[in-house]
């Protein structure tokens, strides 16, 4: 049954992230210490095949994120059109040297990747 919680919990989420990145701007929705707002400023450097760096507010919002939290959704991320390889080359390109546990299959899969 905790399984099915956390899924169903992992799900809304997905859908909340979703809606919000469709929706132009919504009122103030944290997610893993991240406005969701904020993370608009990131998806360029997340997104396509050849991505732009990120730009300093983004690099802002990654260091200000609870990475481990953040992390437990990179299996919905490819929804949300992001490669979860390019999120862990943002990391790194943002200067995050610590990397959670639960982030460092993203981060195998970048080095892989040569991202």
């Amino acid at each position: 049954m905790g399984k099915n919680n956390i899924l169903t919990q992992s799900t809304v989420l997905a859908m909340v992230l979703t809606a919000a990145i469709m929706v132009k701007e919504v009122t103030s929705l944290t997610i893993c210490q991240i406005d969701i707002n904020d993370m608009q400023k990131c998806r360029p450097a997340v997104t396509g095949i050849n991505p732009p760096p990120p730009v300093s507010e983004c690099c802002v919002v990654v260091r200000s994120a609870n990475l481990e939290c953040f992390c437990r959704f990179k299996f919905y991320l490819p929804i949300l059109g992001i490669d979860p390889s390019k999120v862990a080359a943002l990391v790194a390109k943002c200067g995050v040297i610590a990397i959670p546990p639960s982030c460092r299959v993203l981060a195998s899969r970048s080095l892989k990747n040569g991202a």
